[in-house]
C-alpha cells in the first residue's frame, strides 16, 4: 500500500509539471485536451456601441458560455480598438496570448489582418463584413442588403410624410449594401416616396448622427433608418428629444443589426413612449458562433467566404411590439418569400440599384 501511494504521487507530480505551454492543461479528470480558445478585436465603435460589435461580442459570449469556457486567456475574450491604428497592435496582442481563433470586427480589418495572416501562417483569423483571400482566414459576409430590404418595405408602407431617411457612416460597400437595399424595398412599395442620404464620415460619433437627424427630421422625414454604428445613437436621441418636447410627434428610427427597440425608450410626464419602429438584423452572434464551433470541430473554412442572408437566419427585421399594422406585416412576409424563393434579387450597390426593378 506504502509502495503504491508513492508511485501515485510520483505519477501524479509528473502529470501537473507540464502546463506552461497550454491554454488549460490537464485538469485532473483524465480530460487532458486544450480547451478552444477565441477572441475579437472592435472597431472604432467599441463592444458596446449598441450595434455591430456588440452582437459580434454577444456571440462569442454564447460560444463560450455554451462550450464551458471563462472571459479570458485560454476562453473568450475581445480588446476595443480606439483607432484604426490600433488594428494590428490588437490582432498580435491576442496571437502573443495564445488564442485559437481571431476574430476582426468590420471591413476595415481587410488590410491589417491580411499582411499578419502573411506573418503569422499558423494562426487562424477571421474577418466580418471584409473578405481577405488567405489559406488562414474566413471571410463572413452578411446579405445586409437583404434585411434592409424588409426594413424599406416597413418604411415605405408606414411613412405619412412620404419622407423617409437613410444616416450612414462611412461610404464603403458594405453600407452601400444597406442602402441599395434599403431604397430598393422603399420603391417596391411606394415610389412615390423620398430617401434622403446622410453620410457622416463615421462610426463612432453619435453628435454626428444628432445632427443628420435633426436636419432630416426638420425637413419633414418621418423615418430615418441608420447604418452607423455608435453614431446612429446621436440618431434615436435626436427623435427621442423631439419626442420629449412633443409626445404626438412623427419620428421613428429604424434600427441597424441588432434589436434596438430599447435605444427608442423615453418617457414624458410619467407615460412611457418608443420611438423604435424596428430594426434590420444582422446577426452577427449567428456567423461568429458557426465559425467558432465549425474551428473547434476541426473544420475551420480558411480561404472560404461565408455568406449568411434570410435564407441562412443571418439577416432579418425585429418585432415591431404592436406598432406595424397586420397589412405591413403580411407584406414584409410576402417579400421574405420572394427573397429566399429567389424571384426578387435585392441590388447590393448603386449600379444594381439604378437597374433594379421588383416587378
Amino acid at each position: 500500500m506504502t509502495l503504491l501511494l508513492s508511485l501515485g504521487l510520483v505519477l501524479a507530480a509528473c502529470g501537473g509539471g507540464d502546463d506552461e505551454g497550454s491554454k488549460s492543461g490537464d485538469n485532473g479528470d483524465g480530460d487532458s485536451e486544450d480547451k478552444f480558445s477565441v477572441a475579437m478585436v472592435t472597431d472604432v465603435g467599441g463592444v458596446d456601441d449598441k450595434s455591430f460589435n456588440q452582437s459580434a461580442w454577444e456571440g462569442i459570449q454564447e460560444f463560450g458560455k455554451d462550450n464551458g469556457l471563462e472571459k479570458g486567456d485560454g476562453g473568450y475574450d475581445y480588446l476595443q480598438s480606439k483607432s484604426d491604428a490600433d488594428y494590428t497592435t490588437n490582432i498580435n496582442k491576442l496571437i502573443r496570448r495564445g488564442f485559437d481563433l481571431i476574430f476582426g470586427i468590420g471591413y476595415l480589418f481587410e488590410k491589417p489582418m491580411g499582411e499578419i495572416a502573411d506573418q503569422r501562417p499558423d494562426s487562424q483569423f477571421a474577418i466580418v463584413d471584409g473578405v481577405v483571400d488567405k489559406p488562414n482566414v474566413a471571410s463572413i459576409l452578411f446579405k445586409d442588403h437583404e434585411g434592409a430590404f424588409l426594413a424599406g418595405v416597413v418604411a415605405g408602407l408606414f411613412t405619412e410624410t412620404n419622407k423617409i431617411g437613410f444616416v450612414g457612416g462611412m461610404e464603403i460597400p458594405v453600407i452601400e449594401r444597406f442602402e441599395s437595399g434599403f431604397r430598393a424595398g422603399v420603391q417596391s412599395v411606394n415610389p412615390d416616396a423620398e430617401v434622403q442620404i446622410n453620410y457622416t464620415g463615421a462610426f463612432d460619433k453619435a453628435e454626428l448622427g444628432k445632427a443628420a437627424a435633426n436636419q432630416m427630421y426638420s425637413s419633414g422625414v418621418d423615418i430615418i433608418f441608420h447604418a452607423a454604428g455608435a453614431t446612429g445613437n446621436g440618431v434615436f436621441n435626436e427623435a427621442k428629444e423631439i419626442k420629449q418636447k412633443d409626445p404626438d410627434a412623427n419620428v421613428w428610427v429604424i434600427g441597424v443589426d441588432r434589436d434596438q427597440y430599447d435605444e427608442g425608450a423615453v418617457t414624458v410626464d410619467g407615460k412611457e413612449y418608443n420611438v423604435t419602429l424596428t430594426s434590420s438584423l444582422k446577426l452577427v452572434s449567428v456567423g461568429v458562433k458557426d465559425v467558432s464551433e465549425r474551428t473547434m470541430n476541426g473544420n475551420f473554412p480558411g480561404g472560404e467566404t461565408i455568406e449568411y442572408g434570410l435564407k441562412e437566419g443571418g439577416v432579418g427585421i425585429a418585432d415591431s411590439r404592436g406598432v406595424l399594422s397586420e397589412d405591413i406585416l403580411a407584406a414584409v412576409d410576402e417579400w421574405t418569400d420572394k427573397i429566399v424563393n429567389g424571384e426578387v434579387v435585392v441590388p447590393q450597390t448603386y449600379d444594381e440599384l439604378e437597374a433594379f426593378s421588383a416587378e
